[in-house]
């Protein structure tokens, strides 16, 4: 892809389900709350990282351009 991304997940959403680790164990972690957190900010663009954001039963995740912004995750509608 070669773009580098910036990642956050929005913890006032997330429910820990997991899913994040599981499409992308060495993007996200979760803490001892269950809560997921994205193991780099800002990371090359990668495929498991998006599947992790658009497999996120509550759209927690958001992926942008790292520098420009530009949304990657979720689509603006």
């Amino acid at each position: 892809m070669g773009d580098r991304w910036h990642v956050e997940v929005d913890r006032g959403v997330c429910i820990g389900s997991g899913m994040c680790v599981n499409h992308a164990p060495t993007g996200f972690t979760l803490d001892s709350a269950r809560q997921s957190h994205p193991r780099d900010a800002d990371t090359d663009a990668s495929e498991p990282v998006l599947t992790a954001a658009e497999g996120c039963p509550v759209e927690a995740i958001t992926i942008t351009l790292a520098g420009s912004g530009e949304v990657v995750f979720p689509p603006e509608e």
